[in-house]
């Protein structure tokens, strides 16, 4: 089946906009379109040219850098060295200065020791002179003690040990004794 339909047609309505017509609009736009491309292409130019500078900027800096690094590697190296030297400089002070004690020591013991008394050991530690020996008798060891008071340079002396061994010939005291040095 079929159908017609036989009605008028009736006339459909348009809906347009119409823009007015300006005589040289495509020009402008194009004009607009040039301006922004020449102004993005001249602000990538700055942008490149600030980056070529600041990237030769870096080098010169880095450069410059690698220079005072070396300078500062020689310069510790001389900080170091001078104070190995004056460490050494400090050794050699207090050597020099202790030097004169354990002769003046000596000096001092050589004067005090009877012929028959014999010196086997001598030790300081913390201004306490230790002295160990042999004699013939126990009035060596004595007439010792009395010479080293007696001498004003030696203080608080006083016998540690004394032993005599009975089973050898000559019978020999052996002795220990501590002091103070006066210096």
């Amino acid at each position: 089946m079929i159908k017609i339909n036989l009605l008028p047609a009736r006339p459909r309505k348009r809906f347009a906009i119409t823009l007015p017509t300006l005589p040289g609009l495509g020009l402008i736009f194009g004009l607009l379109y040039l301006l922004i491309i020449g102004g993005v292409g001249g602000y990538w130019f700055l942008l490149n040219q600030e980056s070529r500078t600041l990237t030769a900027e870096i080098a010169r800096i880095e450069k410059e850098t690698a220079q005072h690094k070396a300078a500062i590697a020689e310069g510790n190296r001389f900080k170091k060295e001078k104070e190995e030297l004056e460490r050494r400089v400090a050794l050699i002070d207090a050597i020099s200065r202790n030097q004169t004690r354990p002769i003046y020591l000596l000096d001092a013991l050589a004067d005090t020791v009877p012929g028959d008394v014999w010196l086997t050991l001598m030790e300081e530690k913390e201004k306490v002179l230790k002295i160990a020996g042999s004699a013939f008798s126990a009035t060596a060891v004595a007439d010792f003690m009395a010479n080293l008071k007696g001498s004003g340079k030696f203080k608080d002396v006083d016998l540690v040990v004394s032993r005599q061994d009975l089973t050898k010939t000559p019978r020999v005291v052996t002795f220990e004794l501590t002091c103070r040095l006066d210096i």
